[in-house]
């Protein structure tokens, strides 16, 4: 092959200037950008759904599906570009999640759902407005707790003046409060108090609403100039709602609404509550905006935390539960130390085989290639993420292929006899169109990864995105930089330490060589001679590997899982089970985390600390964590997973709850139960039995651990009927429950700011007419006339129970088995055997029921 001296290749090499300026271009150029990436733990995105949440306090579940979940699906079922449609009712609120089709615009169907539900007229009065978002990624990089023996007010204070303090420094500019029940101004009339001045709730906070007003009335213009008008008579306090005038006496002195009623300025009156090691805790979360780095996010949040020991109060402590930045430091420095391993033995392996000053500039082409994709990958739209960082780990493994390719080929053509620039364009022209079509092949093996659907697409994208663009630079640098630099090796005359060098790289490469002609090359030629006997072999192999995979012994999971830096319990109840009971089985729970490092060799440093919260999604519910050191110190003492293990393990078998689940993965795909089936069916009644079996079979595997079925009967519930003696007063249905909802649940008032909080204003009975049956039964009813009378001589009574939750899919009520199995791999044997027996017998015995995988299996 004659050397084409015109072409591309050609031209740079002969041409150094060229070649360094655009090498330069890629370091500098990179350096320049790669300080001007946006940096974050995971990739922001926006989701293929959108989300729809209406608020409708005091409803139970049926009430919530059939009055505003049912009426949202109805309206919305005809918008195109819509793929499936979820729903949620739980106690107070509803929830609707629209997945659109792949190729629908996210935005403009958010619009046409927004057009659709604003035309609905029959949500309950009650009901808040809907609130319709398209679904976006939330990152938190670190997540602190304040935490102390101290009142709750006080402690709110406290962690209000800390995020103040944090919101002061220098990138950090989101940051919100959790574990803080909503502010409250709760006023108590008493049913003797509603008789003695013939009032109902609806009039006393009718008056309220009067009272306190903040109105701008306008302006008048004057020869001084424009006056605003404005009637201020808001009200921001309990004692401020004390001093409203709610009657006039006959004498003329005014009844005060303090004079009536009891007055607590506070907090809603739920069963909420959050504890960290003991004490009552507030958590802090701060998220990361804009260009913001999670690693100056943490360190000015730690500088801060220093800052205010001085000044917290005794007992008073701030802790951080999870830093993000932490898992973000690791990766980047995996990458680091790979690329640091990679070039070593790059250029120790060709400086073996071929020599220093080749290997060096092999070596550089990847850092080069690196560094010049920080030049692009900005404007793509990529950032540096855990995502990213793993493709360039997955780059840093196969770019280098080509530089070497085309390296040793020059080494040939030099060792031939041919001058060095000769050799470096015979080199690399030579090895151009197979090397092109290796990188292409590799290109190829990654595009699939840009058509991934869903969620996982979208996180997944930045893969294939960041390893092409690393594969073409490294193509364009192999072809155009790398000959150049080869093109001025000369075999200049050695002496000193580069002749020893020379030397021993010579023996080694001669010894190498021989062993390649003499074993190597013997053993080849006895494959090559005995083909048959060569293809039986690797084809057994084959069948074996295959065999051993499918016989479920392996285990499949299309994720690995992820260990977390915390295991967690999640603690569920029969519905309306009371709140001592629930904190009762926590305070249980928190001892046998302690208690499970006992017998642990250094077991004392395994435990940061442990945070309980109860009552969040309602007092039968509860949530464990136990927050564990860092991967370096649990390598040496227990891994996550070992700990929820020995935490299951010593907490033992528990009555009277419905389900315990113990987790220790960090989220993400691999996260979440190993075992999901999702049952449908029209008839709830059928889900129930269905699900309730399902669950049995479940428990006959001993490998499945932590199985929960998530259809349970809720709280006892009072169904009202009007009678017709109620009738002939003038009532109706609807006056009689908006007189019971004010005066059991409580009527809003008002709802207004104070600083950064939103406070409601409720009216309602004393705590004490409101505790029991008879209190409800024997609650005096007004009717437009004036006249009082007992519940129960006007309505009918039946008592029966509402479901904990309602979900729905495309239409149609729906239920969830889960189980988690130990150990996870052995989740594939278990699904084979429930797809073989146990969920056609069910299919068979209930006629119309349907089930499907979700979570992992779906993937």
């Amino acid at each position: 092959m004659e050397i084409n001296k015109h072409g591309p290749i050609s031209w740079m090499a002969s041409h150094p200037v060229a070649a360094n300026l655009v090498m330069l271009g890629f370091i500098l150029g990179g350096f320049l950008f790669l300080n001007t990436m946006k940096q974050e733990v995971f990739p922001d995105f926006i989701t293929d759904s959108v989300s729809i949440n209406v608020v409708y306090t005091g409803a139970d579940p049926e009430e919530i599906e059939h009055s505003i979940i049912l009426v949202i699906e109805d309206a919305i079922s005809g918008i195109e570009g819509i793929d499936e449609i979820s729903s949620s009712a739980k106690e107070g609120l509803g929830s609707v999640i629209v997945d659109s089709l792949s190729d629908a615009d996210i935005y403009l169907l958010a619009q046409e759902i927004q057009r659709e539900v604003d035309r609905i007229t029959t949500f309950p009065e009650e009901a808040e407005q809907p609130t319709i978002n398209v679904m976006a990624s939330k990152r938190k990089t670190v997540s602190l707790v304040i935490y102390g023996e101290t009142e709750e007010q006080v402690l709110h204070e406290l962690a209000e003046n800390f995020r103040d303090q944090l919101l002061q420094v220098e990138n950090i500019t989101q940051i919100e409060l959790e574990g803080v029940r909503p502010l409250e101004i709760n006023i108590e009339v008493s049913q003797e108090n509603l008789q003695r001045y013939r009032l109902s709730l609806a009039d006393i906070a009718q008056r309220i609403r009067s009272a306190s007003l903040d109105l701008p009335g306008g302006s008048v213009k004057t020869d001084t100039g424009e006056i605003l008008i404005r009637m201020q008579e808001r009200k921001d306090s309990g004692l401020d709602f004390a001093q409203i005038p709610i009657i006039t006496t006959e004498s003329g002195a005014n009844i005060l609404l303090g004079d009536i009623a009891s007055i607590t300025d506070g907090y809603e009156d739920t069963d909420y509550s959050a504890r960290y090691n003991g004490y009552p805790a507030i958590m802090l979360q701060v998220y990361r905006v804009g260009m913001q780095t999670p690693i100056d996010i943490v360190e000015n949040v730690k500088q801060q935390i220093e800052i205010s020991k001085s000044t917290l109060p005794p007992g008073i402590h701030v802790d951080i539960r999870y830093d993000a930045s932490a898992s973000y430091s690791q990766r980047v420095d995996l990458l680091l130390r790979n690329s640091a391993l990679g070039l070593t033995l790059v250029f120790i392996t060709l400086a073996l085989f071929l020599e220093l000053r080749l290997a060096f500039w092999v070596m550089a082409g990847i850092p080069i290639a690196f560094m010049g994709s920080f030049l692009i990958l900005p404007s793509l739209g990529v950032s540096l993420n855990m995502i990213s960082l793993f493709a360039f780990i997955i780059a840093l493994g196969i770019v280098v292929d080509d530089a070497i390719i085309i390296g040793e080929n020059t080494y040939h053509y030099r060792q031939e006899g041919y001058p060095a620039l000769a050799a470096a364009i015979k080199g690399a022209q030579e090895m151009a169109t197979p090397v092109t079509f290796s990188i292409l092949t590799n290109i190829a093996t990654f595009m699939p990864l840009f058509f991934m659907p869903g969620i996982m697409g979208k996180i997944f994208v930045m893969i294939p995105t960041v390893v092409i663009l690393v594969f073409l630079l490294s193509l364009a640098e192999s072809l155009f930089i790398l000959p150049n630099h080869l093109a001025h090796i000369t075999d200049k005359q050695r002496s000193g330490l580069q002749l020893w060098l020379y030397e021993k790289q010579q023996t080694f490469s001669h010894a190498f060589r021989h062993w390649v002609k003499y074993r190597y090359g013997a053993f080849l030629d006895f494959s090559l001679r005995h083909r048959y006997l060569t293809v039986i072999t690797a084809l057994a192999l084959l069948i074996v590997t295959l065999s051993y995979a499918a016989s479920g012994r392996m285990g499949l999971s299309m994720f690995p899982r992820t260990e977390s830096d915390f295991a967690q319990v999640r603690l569920t109840l029969p519905f309306g089970s009371p709140v001592e009971k629930t904190q009762e089985i926590v305070d249980h729970l928190v001892r046998s985390a302690k208690s499970s490092i006992d017998q642990v060799e250094n077991g004392e440093q395994l435990i940061r600390g442990v945070f309980a919260e109860v009552g969040k999604d309602g007092s039968h519910k509860a949530i464990i964590r136990t927050y564990l050191a860092a991967p370096e110190i649990r390598d040496q003492i227990m891994s996550t997973e070992q700990f929820s293990d020995q935490w299951r393990s010593i907490s033992g078998e528990i009555s009277g709850i419905e389900s315990l689940i113990f987790e220790s993965d960090s989220g993400g795909p691999s996260s979440g139960s190993a075992i999901t089936i999702e049952l449908t069916h029209r008839n709830i009644a059928v889900l129930e039995q269905a699900s309730i079996e399902l669950a049995n079979s479940l428990r006959a595997y001993p490998m499945a651990k932590d199985i929960a079925n998530s259809m349970s009967l809720g709280k006892q519930q009072l169904d009202f009927s009007i009678l017709p003696e109620g009738e002939s007063l003038g009532l109706t249905p609807l006056s009689v429950a908006r007189q019971v909802r004010n005066a059991f649940f409580g009527a809003e008032v008002l709802r207004q700011q104070r600083g950064r909080n939103e406070v409601k204003v409720m009216l309602r009975l004393p705590e004490n007419e409101r505790a029991s049956k008879h209190s409800m039964y024997d609650f005096l009813v007004w009717t437009d006339k004036g006249v009082s009378i007992p519940l129960h001589e006007i309505v009918q009574v039946k008592q029966g129970h509402a479901f904990t939750e309602i979900k729905r899919r495309n239409g149609r009520r729906n239920v969830q088995v889960t189980a988690n199995v130990t150990p996870r791999s052995q989740s594939v044997e278990i699904l084979n055997d429930l797809k073989a027996n146990t969920l056609p017998v069910l299919a068979k015995k209930f006629s119309g029921l349907q089930f499907s995988f979700q979570g992992q299996q779906a993937d």
